[in-house]
């Protein structure tokens, strides 16, 4: 083992055994269900603001990005980055306050499942049913492709067997989430958020100035995707870079569309049900904002410059040329620290890809594992089950999920941003139209949720199994079709339903009266 091995080692260990310290530390704070889910409603700004943005990232921001960057598929990331900035602002300014106003007024609900129920004061519980079902189902995809992220950023900085990093990474996300709960996730979701942010813009700058400052790294990138697309690189190479070439209307508004996902992305949004007033509520938006926008103009230059850096280090990703190194494209980000910085110091922005892994896998499990042990095991199996049975079957559930992640990981060929896609897809569509409607429109009914929660899932499936192959419409990204039939499904049952519920339409009223 080299030096540098060793010392890349020690920074990785020391950043995990913090993000365990961490949790550790959190698990005296949970006194109660509400406190290992939402935090107690006590978190602030700053650390809501990050870990909302961190969660949201996921590896894809380092690795899935990048790595389409690299490929010539800059135009892809940049209206995906469009879409996905427009989305989270628009979340904030309008989703973030009656959220946790109507969460609090409607029952003082503490998962996106008890909220709907409690909003349309379902006796059947079909809505949790559905709403678990989905949350579960996509939140598996999800939390697998921050498994194959851990796996690939192992295999590529110390060799480890793709299987052997996939251990490590459960092993780190299961610790700390299980042990201190919501407090736990949002605390390293913060620090994980913070290093992203600092690997980006040293690293961006550094790039940048290596290859002759601005004018002149635009013109190695040219220059490199001229040989790629001319064969010299190899035809593998060859034929990624003409398909991210010709990209269509149609393919910029499906990269647009991923900003629909935003209201119904279940980790995300809980994030705005926990912070601690709704007058911290604008300030939150403005960091976070201002996070993202940093992080994706670093996609950017890392996917982008990575090739013209790279190729000068003797390395060309996702090829198979004589005389050069190779690797995956999606760990661009990870071989570019790794000749940028020395070894520690790499070791410790290397992190920053763990630290994306890890912020949203946690999130997702905590989310999945709380619908999954409040809404189902509480609220259906058993009604009289104490709090601290209720946070054990929360925390059976954190390692059940992770386990079928990790059996969906086990493929080294998958994808992170085709799972990611797919995952945010289902969330989007299912959850986003019913968001909208239970804190803007009186008229939703009970009836119209759970047609919405059912077609807006089931299109999402459906549309990503036809694939473009059968026909050109089903190259439009699912979350589009999803979203539409679930909005018009819900609005056109709720209006065709005329049993409405008196109860559930005074307290609408009461809830739009409160104060902010």
């Amino acid at each position: 083992m080299t030096a540098a091995t060793v010392a890349k080692l020690i920074a990785f260990a020391i950043y995990l055994g913090m993000m365990v310290y961490v949790g550790l530390r959190s698990v005296k704070k949970n006194n109660s269900s509400s406190d290992f889910f939402l935090g107690g409603r006590k978190v602030g700004p700053w650390v809501t603001a990050l870990s909302a943005e961190a969660s949201d990232s996921s590896a894809w921001l380092l690795m899935g990005l990048p790595g389409l960057c690299y490929l010539g598929g800059f135009r892809e990331t940049f209206w995906t980055a469009i879409g996905l900035l427009a989305g989270t602002y628009l979340a904030w300014l309008f989703i973030a306050k009656p959220l946790r106003k109507c969460s609090i007024a409607f029952g003082d609900s503490i998962t996106i499942p008890e909220f709907f129920t409690n909003r349309f004061r379902d006796k059947t519980n079909l809505i949790s049913i559905i709403s678990v079902v989905f949350i579960v189902l996509f939140f598996t995809i999800y939390t697998a492709s921050g498994f194959v992220a851990c796996a690939k950023l192992f295999q590529s900085v110390f060799g480890l067997n793709y299987y052997v990093g996939l251990v490590i990474g459960l092993i780190v996300i299961l610790s700390y989430t299980i042990l201190g709960g919501y407090i736990a996730v949002c605390t390293t979701d913060f620090i994980q958020g913070t290093l992203i942010f600092v690997a980006f813009i040293v690293s961006g700058v550094i790039a940048v100035i290596f290859l002759g400052g601005f004018s002149d790294s635009i013109e190695s990138v040219k220059v490199f995707m001229d040989r790629a697309q001319s064969g010299e690189f190899g035809e593998i190479l060859k034929s990624k870079f003409i398909a991210n070439k010709n990209y269509s209307g149609i393919s910029i508004i499906s990269a647009l569309a991923w900003g629909l996902g935003y209201f119904g992305m279940p980790h995300i949004i809980v994030r705005f049900m926990g912070i601690r007033s709704n007058a911290e509520i604008k300030k939150a938006r403005r960091i976070g904002i201002s996070w993202m926008l940093i992080a994706y103009i670093g996609t950017f230059i890392i996917g982008t410059l990575g090739t013209s850096y790279l190729y000068k280090h003797g390395i060309i990703l996702g090829a198979s040329v004589s005389g050069f190194a190779t690797g995956d494209a999606e760990t661009v980000f990870s071989v570019t620290m790794t000749k940028m910085y020395p070894a520690f110091l790499a070791g410790i922005f290397l992190c920053a890809i763990l630290a994306a892994s890890m912020s949203t896998a946690d999130s997702q499990l905590l989310v999945a594992s709380s619908a999954f042990s409040r809404d189902i095991f509480k609220n259906l199996l058993c009604k009289k089950a104490s709090e601290k049975t209720v946070l054990n079957v929360s925390r059976i559930t954190v390692f059940v999920i992770a386990a079928v992640g990790f059996v969906l990981a086990l493929n080294p060929n998958s994808s992170i941003f085709d799972l990611v896609s797919y995952a945010w897809a289902g969330f989007g569509a299912t959850f986003g139209p019913l968001v909208l409607l239970a804190l803007f429109w009186k008229g939703t009914t009970n009836k119209g949720a759970i047609t919405g929660l059912i077609l807006g899932g089931v299109t999402v499936v459906v549309w990503h199994g036809i694939g473009a192959d059968v026909h050109w419409i089903f190259g439009i990204y699912e979350i589009i079709p999803g979203f539409v039939i679930n909005l018009l499904g819900t609005v056109i049952v709720s209006l065709l339903d005329k049993n409405k519920n008196p109860e559930v339409i005074a307290d609408f009223e009461k809830y739009k009266a409160l104060e902010d």
